[in-house]
């Protein structure tokens, strides 16, 4: 076979880190490279030309998730001509719904991600992404104007965070639906 062109390679490479992303907040970054490289349809022994290891593509495949995150923040304060409190309560109404529990591929990478996150290295690329990622998060989800923003938006994300791990965690029963529906409640009916 021939040589890759460098559009090719690139290409290559970026198929890779985003079937890693879903992968990765799917079943957890324990996915062996042999099925990431099988579900991007490229061969396993071109993994180690395009990626040093696999905790590069994993630390990658993170700050992939989190520009996906930061994306659909900036989308919906564009889509509610800047109103930040419109855009916070829909991102509500999509997290908090059973399309997102269903669908942790394309779903939160804070979410998804911190069991393996909080079991890796803590100089690890992917741990200060996630990091800064879970920063950025609490920060959009303040209220505005609020005398503490900071809190308040680490204590929405807090309730986003768990109801949604919750939720999956009980998929199946009826409390799951309970869960996502008392979270969506404590933080809707206030504001």
């Amino acid at each position: 076979m021939g040589r890759v062109s460098q559009a090719q390679a690139q290409e290559n490479r970026r198929r890779v880190v985003e079937t890693a992303s879903r992968l990765f907040r799917e079943q957890g970054t324990q996915v062996s490279v042999a099925d990431l490289m099988k579900a991007a349809g490229l061969t396993h022994g071109g993994f180690y030309k395009q990626f040093a290891s696999k905790e590069a593509l994993v630390d990658e495949a993170t700050a992939h998730a989190f520009a996906e995150l930061a994306r659909r923040h900036t989308t919906g304060l564009e889509q509610y001509d800047g109103q930040r409190d419109t855009a916070q309560r829909a991102l509500i109404d999509a997290y908090l719904s059973v399309e997102h529990r269903d669908a942790p591929a394309d779903g939160c990478p804070v979410a998804a991600l911190a069991v393996d996150v909080a079991r890796g290295d803590e100089d690890c690329g992917a741990r200060r992404t996630y990091t800064e990622g879970v920063a950025d998060f609490a920060a959009f989800l303040a209220p505005v104007g609020a005398a503490e923003e900071g809190e308040d938006g680490i204590a929405r994300l807090c309730t986003l965070f768990g109801a949604l791990v919750l939720s999956r965690a009980t998929a199946g029963s009826p409390l799951s639906e309970e869960i996502l529906t008392a979270a969506h409640a404590a933080l809707t009916e206030a504001g």
